[in-house]
């Protein structure tokens, strides 16, 4: 009803980025009826584990965003195969597990989400990550937020 009816929420994409617990790198993709509640909220999560909220475009240039496809593994799938294939379209890497094959490249994409990957990946120890999940499963909990991507190896 909110969504069509006369006091419809309009809704805004926003991101925000921040330097979390141990230097770990986040990304934070939201959409949002109303950016100063969300904006609090997240900054507030980044304070409560020890890390900050850094100006917008900071971090931008430490994840590439990449078209990820998805598909079901067909039968006489051959790997190598649809690799050689797939260069034509600007196919970066491709992985497959017993599923699914995973299809990573620069492409225009017509319906499809984007995902955000770090041109570096960073390790953290088993305690580090213990303080690194309480801030990303805060991030996650919030109903603003649709994406988070870390640089977490």
């Amino acid at each position: 009803k909110r969504a069509t009816g006369s006091d419809a929420a309009n809704y805004t994409e926003i991101n925000y980025e921040g330097k979390g617990p141990h230097g770990v790198l986040v990304f934070i993709e939201c959409a949002t009826d109303n950016t100063t509640r969300t904006v609090a909220n997240v900054k507030s999560y980044f304070n409560k584990s020890g890390g900050q909220i850094v100006p917008n475009g900071s971090l931008e240039f430490m994840f590439d965003r990449k078209a990820v496809f998805e598909i079901a593994i067909p039968e006489g799938f051959d790997e190598e195969e649809m690799e050689l294939d797939l260069i034509d379209f600007g196919l970066e890497s491709i992985e497959a597990d017993e599923e699914s094959v995973y299809i990573y490249g620069d492409y225009t994409v017509k319906n499809a989400s984007l995902k955000r990957y770090p041109t570096t990946e960073v390790e953290f120890t088993d305690e580090q990550n213990v303080d690194i999940e309480k801030l990303l499963d805060k991030l996650d909990d919030d109903d603003d937020v649709q994406a988070v991507f870390t640089n977490i190896a």
